[in-house]
């Protein structure tokens, strides 16, 4: 099989040809810190606060227990962040990975005091192909989602075109946040 590669050419005059591979689109990267993630998803939050729970053997068998399955990647901890307008609770953003088709994707989900998905955001994404995860048309379509949604591309979830294990792992993401949160104790 001939591998065809794409290249552009650099020259100026009286100077050497140049060939370099075309660049892809930029899929891949870091778009934010996680520190970043609660003030994008909850603007109108006036407190956060930030904790780290380490992925035990036992949260991670409640994890598991209340998945269903297990997820494609355990973290060794999870980031949460807790917010509050004035002295009421607004929500949660946990910070968590799963896997797309190569690589994990590292997500901030939003999760509402009633355990549906408030928003998302891709902290980072690190496959070639896919990044339109990353877009407010496509996650927006997450807000309001409980831990009982399927997630899945083509049932309650439109799927894009090239990086349906991208959405895939969207979906993940969105179960395993809520998960986590409900193992900790932080909701019922």
């Amino acid at each position: 099989m001939i591998s065809r590669r794409r290249f552009v050419t650099e020259a100026a005059a009286g100077a050497v040809l140049v060939l370099r591979p075309r660049q892809l689109s930029a899929q891949e990267g870091v778009f934010m810190k996680p520190e970043e993630a609660p003030r994008q998803l909850f603007p109108d939050a006036s407190d956060m606060t930030a904790w780290t729970i380490v992925a035990t053997p036992a949260l991670q068998r409640r994890i598991f227990e209340i998945l269903g399955r297990p997820p494609s990647l355990w973290e060794s901890a999870y980031s949460i962040f807790t917010l509050r307008r004035d002295d009421r609770l607004v929500g949660f953003v946990v910070i968590v990975e799963e896997i797309g088709k190569h690589r994990p994707i590292t997500y901030a989900v939003g999760v509402n005091p009633a355990g549906t998905v408030h928003d998302l955001a891709v902290v980072a994404y690190r496959e070639a192909y896919g990044g339109e995860v990353r877009e407010r048309r496509f996650l927006k379509q997450y807000a309001g989602k409980a831990l009982t949604a399927p997630l899945h591309p083509y049932q309650d979830i439109r799927n894009i075109s090239g990086a349906t294990l991208s959405v895939e792992a969207t979906g993940r993401a969105a179960r395993k946040a809520i998960a986590v949160l409900k193992a900790t104790g932080d909701l019922p």
